[in-house]
């Protein structure tokens, strides 16, 4: 299609989860296959799809373009209309009398249900799962989708890739490009929330004169189809914008004097701005954690709720809920506690859904606890608290005390490593604020500019002005805050706009572009991830378990043991199913990998570099398993990430897009 015809798709009102919502297989509603007719029944029908060419162990598979149709035999004759991007099993490919193939034969399903036949010009081969996911466009620029391999591949090995691209760009814009075909929404289309199908049909890594190697992607995308009566972003429907902001504490001995000013930080706030059309946009809400009870039972509680964003209720109770905070009165026994427990209490304990602001500020004076940690209450690591605060939308900032008592017990740079990763947030980089010497009046100043700012964040948006939040543009402190917070705001509004608007990808069948934005390749515009079903990452789950069990087990025999550890992730990479099925999976490895631009680090292990690893860097490995089991659990544990394509009742058939760093 031309960009002329896109610009104008994007004034479209559409649905994203339209798109695919009928169902990956239309034909597919009954579990008993569909009878042949006498000439298809002249072909034999395979019980399992085809292999790929030169794979013993992957199926091919096929993406249908627009426009096809599907028919009981390899034939136009009794056929119906089939919509593009459905996707099918390969079970048989027809030739016609020249020998060129024509039709192929497809099914819903790896047991042998045949769908029917459909033309091979109306079909694209699609070798894995992996989709492409937008970024949020905040802060970087929007994604250009171009005609050819060998454009895509010009403009990133340009010398000036960057000034090429804004070129491109704005020719794009005028409707004067022949090389670009589309470009990404202007909003955010985000996955978890408005499920969408971006298939990548290849992916490679492309060497550059300078800078980092860059992925380019051959992906199709799904034609639109129109919804309802369009969203617009008015400023009346941006007033609707509603933010969450939860304080998590850190309520150990000694934290009485920071809770108090987090305290008073709420307090001002709330009396600023009460009587001001802004209260219906923004709530407090607040949840305290200690450690483990099994350390201490005196501690009286791991987490608590103290308060939850309630926009039924007037904002100033928030003040009578977090005014019975105090700090524990007994010491914990370690000096890192257990901040992911708080954040996932948050996380799960909060309704993020009434909001599309979504911000949780830690607030803590050591570093966290590991999930290998006997008593970590959640059994999940940095990583993987990330990504379910990623899969929730919600921003996580770190307020960090560099108190004496850290420096003196060696956590300041620990913590600060995790933290930064805990709190990194798209092109605003990460969200971590260290409070130098950590006493409170400097605690003070950051909360007070944080909290001041989200707010003023939130009156920009609504276009609700409060008097007197404009921050101190002659302070340097408060400036690089304010330059964060803008992308991170720019970043939520963008969602919130995204999903009112119903903003569509872009409507194009074949095109290639890549996962950077060409002006800053630091910054991710595409993410690759894995189509996972739920029985999928079940039956990962359950191998993980069962290797998790082994190498604990198993320790005397580390050989066996890293057999089964790399076989299962490869299995893992390609085909979760397989490993509960098969009785050697190893060769799945190299196969699914091969296609794959994602390496684990436990392929680099050889069998020599694990004995020679010893017990302590074995049991990190085992330690990340676990990690990745919790996170897995977490995954199945909420419905709302999970998306029925086939219209099937089957709830072990809805797909999650998993990202690449979340497989193990």
């Amino acid at each position: 299609m031309s960009f002329n015809n896109f610009k104008s798709l994007l004034k479209v009102s559409v649905s994203v989860f339209g798109l695919i919502a009928g169902g990956i297989v239309a034909y597919a509603q009954s579990s008993e296959p569909t009878p042949l007719s006498p000439t298809a029944k002249n072909n034999t029908t395979s019980k399992t799809p085809l292999l790929i060419e030169g794979k013993h162990s992957l199926y091919q598979r096929i993406i249908t373009r627009p426009g096809g149709i599907i028919s009981p035999e390899p034939s136009q004759e009794n056929s119906k209309p089939l919509e593009g991007f459905k996707v099918f099993y390969v079970y048989q490919r027809h030739k016609d009398d020249q020998g060129k193939e024509d039709w192929i034969q497809v099914g819903t399903d790896l047991q042998g249900h045949i769908a029917g036949w459909i033309p091979v010009d109306k079909s694209i081969n699609w070798s894995h799962t992996l989709v492409g996911a937008f970024t949020n466009p905040a802060g970087r620029e929007r994604s250009l989708f171009l005609k050819t391999e060998q454009d895509e591949k010009q403009l990133i090995t340009d010398p000036d890739t960057a000034q090429k691209a804004k070129e491109l760009t704005q020719a794009a814009l005028s409707g004067n490009s022949d090389k670009v075909v589309a470009m990404e929404p202007t909003n955010y289309v985000d996955i978890t929330k408005n499920f969408y199908l971006l298939p990548i049909l290849d992916a490679q890594q492309i060497e550059r004169p300078s800078g980092p190697p860059l992925r380019l992607l051959h992906v199709i995308s799904a034609p639109t189809q129109t919804g309802g009566s369009q969203v617009n972003a008015s400023p009346a429907n941006l007033r609707n914008f509603k933010a969450n902001l939860v304080f998590v504490m850190d309520t150990t001995i000694s934290m009485e004097p920071y809770i108090e000013e987090t305290q008073k930080a709420v307090k001002s706030i709330v009396s600023r701005i009460q009587n001001t059309a802004v209260k219906d946009n923004f709530r407090f809400g607040l949840v305290a954690y200690r450690d483990s009870l099994n350390d201490n039972p005196d501690l009286e509680y791991e987490t608590k709720v103290f308060a939850k964003p309630d926009f039924s209720k007037p904002i100033d109770v928030i003040n009578d809920s977090i005014s019975i905070v105090h700090d524990a009165s007994v010491s914990s026994k370690s000096y890192d506690e257990d901040p992911i427990a708080g954040i996932k209490t948050a996380l799960d304990e909060i309704d993020w859904d009434q909001a599309a602001g979504r911000y949780i500020i830690l607030v803590t004076d050591a570093g966290a606890r590991g999930a290998d940690h006997p008593n970590s209450i959640t059994k999940l690591g940095i990583e993987e608290i990330h990504q379910l605060a990623e899969s929730k939308g919600v921003a996580v900032f770190v307020v960090h005390l560099l108190t004496p008592s850290g420096q003196k017990n060696n956590n300041h740079s620990k913590a600060e490593k995790q933290y930064r990763a805990l709190s990194k947030y798209g092109t605003a980089g990460s969200l971590y604020f260290p409070v130098k010497g950590g006493t409170p009046e400097a605690f003070a100043e950051v909360i007070q500019t944080l909290s001041t700012s989200l707010l003023q964040q939130v009156s920009n948006t609504t276009g609700r002005p409060v008097a007197g939040l404009n921050p101190d543009t002659k302070n340097a402190k408060q400036q690089a805050i304010q330059k964060q917070l803008q992308v991170v705001s720019q970043a939520m509004k963008l969602a919130y706009v995204g999903k009112e608007e119903k903003t569509s990808v872009p409507d194009v069948v074949s095109s290639y572009t890549t996962d950077r934005d060409l002006t800053n390749p630091i910054k991710k515009s595409v993410e690759v991830r894995v189509l996972l079903t739920r029985n999928q990452l079940s039956d990962l789950a359950q191998a993980l378990q069962i290797i998790l069990k082994t190498g604990l087990a198993g320790r005397t025999e580390p050989q066996t043991f890293f057999t089964q550890l790399r076989s299962a992730f490869a299995a893992a990479a390609r085909d979760p199913s397989k490993i509960a099925q098969s009785q050697q999976i190893g060769g799945m490895l190299g196969e699914y990998l091969q296609g794959l631009p994602y390496k684990s680090d436990i392929m680099n292990i050889s069998e020599k570099d694990w004995l020679a690893m010893g017990a302590i860097a074995q049991r990190t490995i085992l330690n990340n398993v676990e990690s990745r089991l919790r996170l897995y659990q977490e995954y199945q544990a909420h419905p709302d990430l999970w998306v029925n394509l086939n219209g099937s009742n089957d709830p072990g058939e809805a797909v999650y897009p998993v990202p690449l760093e979340a497989l193990p």
